[in-house]
């Protein structure tokens, strides 16, 4: 069967209104990010260009203030009167006709073999609330139904994954699919603190649990851990326990990376929400995106024994040379004890 590819009209031209949030069609262009072009070692699918979600730390918010400067004055516009941050959460970008784009790309050279790793939301949340309008990574996934022999690892905040647990199903008859959900606390009121639009730890952890239930490989990504506000021993322990009672297989933790994109939405934050904390940030990040490393090693050392005794694989993740965080799994023997876990180290 061939496989047209639609023409797209006028890039960023509007498509819906929902009170002060706005969709627009994202520009055109390939749907798959190779590695040669990310820098990481996978390639990657963003149906969605920002996030609605809009949680305080994430790190992705350059790729939607690119996307609009690549566009030029219409790019401008569609962004007048928000900074940046702002931007990124209320003018969400959708990747029309990604299904369509898929197919076309996967006759090409254009798209991973057999053998490569796919990440779906690797800089988006790709089940954030524009998919229940719009379905792009539904058609995605859809699309995705004749490979073989690949690693797929779909990235989200949301339990809406579980509407597609079938897809799922399929794929992994052919490919490893797995579904790593991220979840940095089970405390609710402190989850409205940090990540107010994101659906709550407690819905998360339901669809972790019928994702298990229904025989998906799913991880939990405890990825930021925020220090001094969800590094807590007992923070940590009721996570991991509750995580481990979902039937997940794994968990992945690492701690918080500051970039300058996301720095200029947290640090306003942690003066507002978490004041004590301001000046500790402030100076521990001042001269670099990462905590400490005695922090960050003492960090994965206690996450690890928490797994251990809750029956977890712990996925580590480590750092090239230019400190650049990889989603690939390192096998790593930790060596500091957890009494040295204490805030930024």
């Amino acid at each position: 069967m061939t496989y047209a590819l639609p023409v797209l009209p006028v890039p960023l031209r509007p498509l819906t209104t929902q009170a002060d949030l706005q969709y627009h069609a994202a520009p055109g262009g390939g749907i798959f990010n190779p590695p040669s072009a990310t820098h990481m070692g996978f390639w990657s699918i963003n149906p969605y260009v920002g996030c609605a979600f809009g949680c305080a730390y994430c790190y992705a918010r350059d790729t939607h203030r690119y996307t609009l400067e690549r566009a030029g004055p219409i790019g401008e516009a569609v962004a007048a009167s928000l900074p940046p941050w702002q931007a990124f959460e209320r003018r969400v970008l959708v990747k029309e006709h990604a299904g369509a784009r898929v197919r076309e790309a996967l006759r090409s050279s254009r798209s991973p073999k057999p053998g490569d790793s796919l990440v779906i939301g690797s800089a988006t949340d790709p089940y954030q609330p524009a998919e229940r309008r719009f379905g792009v990574t539904r058609d995605v996934l859809q699309a995705l139904g004749v490979v073989r022999e690949l690693s797929i690892v779909i990235i989200t905040k949301s339990p809406l994954v579980t509407r597609d647990i079938p897809l799922l199903q399929r794929l992994a008859e052919h490919n490893r699919m797995a579904v790593h959900v991220s979840l940095i606390t089970v405390d609710h009121e402190l989850a409205r603190r940090i990540e107010p639009r994101a659906p709550t730890p407690q819905a998360r952890l339901r669809g972790i649990r019928r994702l298990a239930e229904s025989g998906v490989e799913v991880s939990v990504n405890c990825m930021p851990i925020l220090p001094g506000i969800t590094d807590a021993p007992e923070q940590l322990s009721a996570l991991v326990q509750q995580v481990a009672e979902t039937g997940a297989q794994s968990l992945g933790a690492c701690a918080l990376r500051l970039r300058a994109a996301s720095r200029r939405r947290y640090l306003p934050v942690i003066r507002e929400q978490f004041p004590a904390l301001a000046s500790r940030y402030e100076s521990t990040y001042r001269d670099s995106a990462y905590a400490r490393e005695s922090y960050r090693t003492g960090l994965r050392d206690a996450m690890q024994k928490l797994c251990d005794r809750n029956g977890l694989r712990f996925r580590v993740y480590g750092y090239d040379e230019n400190e650049r965080e990889e989603i690939q799994e390192i096998n790593t023997e930790l060596h500091i004890s957890t009494n040295q876990l204490n805030l930024f180290g």
